[in-house]
This record gives structure tokens, C-alpha cells and sequence, in this order.
């Protein structure tokens, strides 16, 4: 088995139960909507987390071309991972607590969340940069732009209370997503294998 293959199986695990946890927080929100009233803002959010979840095993298949890993390699990796997990923990609580509506809970969770989405943006800049100078390079100014943006947003985010931004920058975000994961992730091609 190839290291790559090792690596990605606990990685995958993580990554599968960040995408089982949201799955089963919209079927429970579907199930019992009497329970607590849904906020669009807040589910904007879960969409978005649901799509960078699917698309972190697709970003990550990059990482075949490296030849030799290291254990800090493998500590980013997984911790990549887990930090994806938590913050879909945190976006859908398994209850509520003592908030009235999802959109309480949102606003009240601000800067956890959006710190911790600051550490993806980061980790994400850091995955591409271990991926090789070339896949750096390649990924272009709009890459390096949506990162810078994106950060300053998120810590705008975790200031602010305030429903228009929220939603202008989660928007944002699912425009940005779509807009890179076209732009540079269409296609994978694997590289030859060193001889």
C-alpha cells in the first residue's frame, strides 16, 4: 500500500463522519422543523461546509505526487481533517441548548466558527504550498486573491452581527468555491510514477 493510501484512509474516516455529521443534522432540521426555526444564513453555511467536505478528498488527491512523507506531513494532513470535522460539528449541533432558533445559535457561535474556518483558509494555503512550487504557481492569482479575501472576510465575520454581511459573504463563498474549483481542480491527472 502506498503511504499516500495510508495516509488518506484515517483521513477519509474523519472527513466521512464531518460529512455524515451534517447530513444527519439537515435530516433531523427535515424531520422535526416545529423544534427550532431554520435561518437560510445558517444554512448557506451548512451547504457550503457540506461541498468543501466533498471537494477536500478531491483537492487532496494532489497529494499523490509526493514521494516522501513525513510525519509532519501526515500530523497536517489528519489535522486538515479533523479541523474540517469540527467545524462541522459546530455549524450543526447535535441540540440546540438553550437557544431559541438556529439563527441564535449561528450568532452566538460566530467566532468559534469563523476563527476556526480561518484556520481551514490558512491550512488550505498551507496543503497547496506541501502539494509542490509548480501546483502553487499554477493555481494562479485567483487563487492567491481568494485566500487573501477570504481570510479578511472570515475575521469580519467573526466580529460582526450584522444578517446582510453574513449572507453577502457566505454567498461569497459559495460563488468563490465553485468559481476555484472549476477554474483549477476539473480534471486530476495522476503523475508517472517515479522510477
Amino acid at each position: 500500500m502506498e503511504f499516500f493510501n495510508y495516509v488518506m484512509v484515517l483521513a477519509s474516516v474523519i472527513v466521512g463522519l464531518a460529512v455524515a455529521h451534517l447530513l444527519q443534522g439537515i435530516a433531523k432540521m427535515v424531520q422535526q422543523p416545529e423544534r427550532a426555526k431554520l435561518y437560510w444564513v445558517h444554512l448557506l453555511w451548512i451547504l457550503l461546509m457540506f461541498h468543501n467536505a466533498l471537494f477536500w478528498w478531491w483537492w487532496e488527491f494532489a497529494l499523490t505526487d509526493i514521494r516522501q512523507w513525513t510525519f509532519e506531513l501526515y500530523v497536517f494532513v489528519l489535522y486538515f481533517a479533523v479541523l474540517l470535522y469540527v467545524i462541522c460539528a459546530i455549524l450543526v449541533p447535535s441540540t440546540l441548548g438553550h437557544y431559541a432558533d438556529y439563527r441564535a445559535y449561528y450568532y452566538s457561535r460566530r467566532r468559534w466558527l469563523f476563527g476556526l474556518l480561518f484556520a481551514f483558509s490558512l491550512f488550505d494555503f498551507i496543503d497547496s504550498a506541501v502539494k509542490g512550487w509548480a501546483h502553487l504557481i499554477a493555481l494562479g492569482w485567483p487563487y492567491y486573491a481568494s485566500v487573501a479575501v477570504r481570510s479578511a472576510l472570515l475575521l469580519v465575520a467573526m466580529k460582526t452581527r450584522n444578517e446582510r454581511v453574513h449572507a453577502a459573504i457566505v454567498i461569497l463563498f459559495i460563488a468563490n468555491l465553485i468559481l476555484l474549483a472549476f477554474l483549477n481542480f476539473h480534471t486530476m491527472q495522476q503523475g508517472a510514477p517515479a522510477s
